[in-house]
């Protein structure tokens, strides 16, 4: 009788070792796991992705979300995302807006003030813009194979992120996916500042004045930068928005 004993209870060792988890725990063990993966998921499909309008206003075509291979871009599509960026209808928002600040200011005194003023300094400043796209985006990229696309980092800290977004003003990819100084955007801002000494006033077009408009130009495609950089991060925190 006690032998019967012993081997009821060594089977029921063995059996107790053999058996798998209860149900229960098994079902709540896999639906953890498919949760974090779910959240790792959705974390890497947000971080550092692009969408085509910040705010959906102002065009973001030429941004790359973050780890994103792309082919080089033919000189078709250089010319295509120029020409995108003068003449979306944010563009001529724009010009207005930065043609009223510069008014206001009495940047140009030769424009004067009134309708007539506004008007000198919205053409001006429009002309400006698309200049400056055709120089740094599509003719000076053709000529040094220079890839004009903004690659988004994605990831480290904010001073991290900050220095290299700004750090794009002087480097940038070739064709081949190279890193090499940025003559597009160096070359490409000085020469449309150039070019518009064609059509200012001619106390406008000394060194210092057209100097200072190659700076301003320089000065706010870095901003731009810095801003594409973490607009991945201001959209997925406030607007939650993924595409």
């Amino acid at each position: 009788m006690a032998t019967a004993q012993v081997w009821a209870q060594d089977v029921a060792k063995v059996d107790s070792a053999g058996l798998p988890d209860a149900p229960d725990a098994v079902l709540a063990q896999q639906q953890n796991q498919h949760q974090n993966s779910t959240n790792a998921s959705a974390t890497s499909d947000t971080d550092g992705k692009q969408t085509k309008r910040i705010l959906g206003i102002v065009p973001n075509f030429r941004s790359v979300s973050a780890n994103v291979k792309l082919p080089p871009q033919t000189v078709k599509e250089k010319f295509i995302g120029a020409t995108e960026d003068s003449f979306d209808y944010s563009s001529f928002i724009f010009a207005g807006l930065l043609a009223g600040v510069a008014q206001a200011e009495g940047s140009y005194p030769e424009f004067h003030q009134g309708a007539a003023g506004y008007a000198r300094y919205y053409w001006h400043t429009f002309a400006d813009q698309a200049d400056e796209n055709y120089q740094v985006e599509f003719f000076w990229p053709v000529a040094t194979h220079e890839d004009p696309r903004y690659y988004t980092l994605g990831h480290g800290g904010f001073f991290k992120r900050t220095a290299y977004s700004f750090s794009r003003i002087l480097i940038t990819r070739t064709d081949s996916g190279r890193e090499t100084v940025n003559i597009s955007e160096i070359a490409g801002a000085g020469s449309a500042a150039g070019i518009s000494d064609l059509y200012y006033p001619s106390g406008e077009r000394s060194w210092t004045k057209t100097g200072q408009r190659w700076v301003t130009s320089v000065s706010l495609d870095g901003a731009t930068f810095i801003f594409k950089e973490f607009w991945p991060d201001i959209n997925g925190a406030i607007f939650h928005q993924k595409n």
